[in-house]
């Protein structure tokens, strides 16, 4: 694999917009606190750019 991003969950997705729900289903994160590893694709960063305020990112 290229590069990967670990991706954490730290607000809850409660009360925010459908949107942002789904964006956080599709990348696998259901609840707070739990990491997920995706490669690193322009999809993904655009994932990130959607809810950057609910998440945090590492390389």
């Amino acid at each position: 694999m290229s590069n990967v991003l670990n991706i954490t969950l730290k607000k809850s997705h409660i009360g925010r917009p459908a949107a942002h729900r789904a964006v956080l289903n599709g990348m696998g994160l259901t609840k707070i606190n739990k990491t997920v590893s995706l490669a690193d694709t322009p999809e993904i960063r655009g994932m990130i750019r959607k809810v950057s305020h609910m998440i945090s990112v590492a390389e």
